[in-house]
């Protein structure tokens, strides 16, 4: 007989479960009903762990469980059939528990981080944009760099702890036998199928209805909050998918009524710069803060209106989204990011049009290239080229990041240096948060306000980028007063920053992020950034009020002399009725707010047309090309990325 060597690992048993020593007897009830409970407790302590952790408040997860009949019984029904089926798959009792648990379990922290800093729920989308999320770690890190310590060590120890448990526990469980993993999958794999079949929230479902799961898609704080994080997880797995409005078809297209508009340029076409400045927005407006010298005196000076952004604290390219295409956000689900989902083929926008009237349309971002899908997006939108990190000369860093100054020196040198008309779509970087204290070493200004040192120097670090923000906008209007071509200057934040806390001990939020529905008062004060809009022949334009990014285009075409059937002929007849579109709120140019809209029986005519022909260009057949964007007709290539 061959001697065990020393030190060598002990074989796995490999007993089944109807070995009478385990008490596994297959027609034996015990063994049956004590799988059956365990399951089912282990599934009910792994939800109320998931709920407790998304709403960081036990006593609103025992509520949610109180009533019979809820979400979250129904929930806990799921998870154990997901076990029974997940446990004759690896072929021992419980181990699927080592799965399901880490999975969910970390999918309730990110949740929850993600309501903390940006106020939204985790939806199953957020994982297309999974390494943006890496990217920001470093700045992240700094910030808090004990917190990253410890979820480090965290998550290594997790996998030790895990890798340990699932060692032992094959050692210990015995194998399923084959009769026993067929029970269990012909018990999970029929219920589990039902249980997805009612979970679409385009279709009424009975059942649905009688476990008082109710769809709130169009709020979905309100959506996790009433069917737990994983229903309500579960739910939006569709929203990739947009559906065609009611009656889309040729027919109601061709009735939409055609502005007698056509697509014009002067003879000297002006250039145009559109600067999206990251997380621009005036810090003096927190209540009881004092900034010296002021940060923003520029824009202040020469402030058009406000941009009303769709997004508070983040999501940039949902804000880039509008203002280039023109196209709302409003008309897509809650959550999405057409960046990410949507723009897979040739879309109609700015440097579209722009470029097919012998303008060179060029983008610049000094950060990496797939960052947001930019790189393919920017093809789609029709851009002769995009600069980013990649490609662009080593550009002088303030701080972690590349600074405002050296990419106002890039759009400077950009615009000189061609002999075409330029538009030039450019988005800062130096100022994207988290904005962590002492970002800078050399600060210009200083801040008073009645809150912690911490707040203090973060909101310190904040003004310096703000400033420097402000300080690009100045040289940009200096140095086209001085050119003979006439120059457009387009300047507005996406959103505002993230702030957290300095937004709590100031008292202008309760929370670290804004709600996303609130009264139309609130909501201006909460996503209104400043907007200047500025001509070297005519000066700023003024007045505009707060607009939607939507309305970009028809506001810096006008200024600049240039029309379009939808860009100023749709959206400029659309502006007469309405200044902001958001999903939650309407607002017309007198201040009357329609809060809700979207859930109304009846929807305002132009708004309906609104929706059907961006879903016709963005989805459909592209009914309404010849008339409302002649310009893309028999040009559309598909990019192959």
């Amino acid at each position: 007989m061959a001697r065990i060597r020393k030190g060598a690992a002990k074989p796995v048993p490999q007993f089944l479960e109807d070995d009478p020593s385990t008490g596994y007897l297959p027609g034996r009830t015990w063994p049956t009903v004590r799988y059956g409970l365990t399951t089912v407790l282990a599934a009910a302590l792994l939800v109320f762990a998931v709920e407790w952790i998304v709403r960081g408040d036990f006593f609103g997860t025992v509520d949610f469980f109180l009533q019979p009949f809820k979400p979250g019984w129904t929930t806990i029904i799921v998870f154990a059939l997901v076990m029974v089926g997940l446990d004759a798959v690896l072929g021992r009792s419980h181990q699927s528990l080592m799965i399901v648990a880490p999975l969910t379990l970390a999918l309730a922290f990110v949740g929850h981080q993600k309501s903390h800093y940006l106020g939204d729920p985790l939806y199953p989308t957020d994982f297309l944009f999974a390494r943006q999320i890496m990217a920001l770690m470093p700045l992240l890190v700094r910030e808090r760099p004990w917190t990253a310590i410890m979820l480090a060590a965290g998550l290594v120890g997790g996998l030790a702890l895990l890798v340990y448990g699932w060692r032992t526990w094959r050692r210990r469980v015995p194998i399923l036998s084959r009769k026993g993993r067929l029970a269990r999958l012909a018990l999970a794999v029929p219920l589990l199928a039902f249980f997805v079949s009612i979970m679409d929230y385009a279709t009424f479902s009975w059942t649905r209805d009688r476990l008082q799961i109710i769809p709130i898609m169009w709020d979905q704080k309100e959506n996790y909050a009433s069917n737990g994080f994983a229903l309500a997880f579960a739910m939006n797995v569709p929203m990739a998918h947009v559906p065609a409005p009611p009656g889309y078809s040729q027919k109601t297209i061709d009735a939409i009524q055609r502005p007698d508009v056509a697509a014009s340029v002067p003879g000297v076409k002006p250039d145009i710069i559109v600067v999206m400045s990251e997380s621009f927005w005036d810090p003096t407006k927190l209540p009881g803060v004092s900034i010296k010298p002021d940060p923003i005196p520029t824009v202040r000076a020469l402030r058009s209106g406000s941009m009303f952004s769709p997004e508070f604290g983040g999501m940039t390219a949902n804000i880039e989204f509008e203002a280039l295409t023109g196209f709302s956000n409003a008309f897509l689900p809650a959550g999405s990011i057409p960046y990410q989902q949507y723009v897979r083929t040739p879309t109609p926008s700015l440097a579209t049009f722009l470029k097919s009237e012998g303008y060179r349309a060029r983008a610049i971002h000094p950060g990496t290239n797939w960052f947001w899908n930019r790189g393919a997006v920017y093809a789609d939108f029709g851009f002769n080229d995009f600069r980013s990190e990649e490609t662009l000369p080593p550009m002088e860093k303030r701080g972690p990041l590349a600074s405002d100054a050296a990419m106002t020196d890039e759009i400077i040198r950009e615009a000189d240096a061609s002999d075409d008309p330029v538009f030039l779509f450019a988005v800062s970087l130096q100022n994207h948060g988290p904005y962590e204290p002492y970002r800078y070493y050399n600060p210009t200004h200083s801040v008073d306000a009645p809150i912690s040192s911490w707040a203090r120097e973060s909101l310190l670090s904040y003004a310096e980028g703000s400033a420097d923000a402000d300080h690009g906008l100045q040289r940009l209007i200096d140095w086209a007063k001085k050119r003979e071509r006439p120059t457009i200057i387009a300047f507005f934040g996406d959103h505002l920053p993230p702030l957290g806390p300095v937004y709590v001990e100031t008292g202008f939020l309760k929370d670290n992020v804004a709600p996303r529905k609130e009264p139309a008062d609130a909501a201006l004060e909460h996503h209104d950034t400043p907007l200047v809009i500025w001509s070297n022949r005519s000066g700023p334009v003024e007045n505009l009020g707060a607009v939607s990014p939507a309305f970009l285009p028809y506001h810096i075409l006008t200024t600049a002399g240039i029309t379009h059937p939808y860009y100023t002929g749709f959206l400029g007849a659309l502006r007469e009725r309405y200044r902001v579109v958001d999903r939650n709120l309407l607002l017309s140019p007198a201040g009357e707010a329609t809060p809700d809209w979207a859930r109304q029986k009846q929807i305002d005519p132009k708004i309906n047309d609104f929706r059907l022909i961006q879903y016709d260009m963005m989805f459909g057949k592209r009914h309404a090309a010849p008339d409302f964007f002649p310009e893309t007709v028999d040009k559309l290539v598909a990019h192959t990325s």
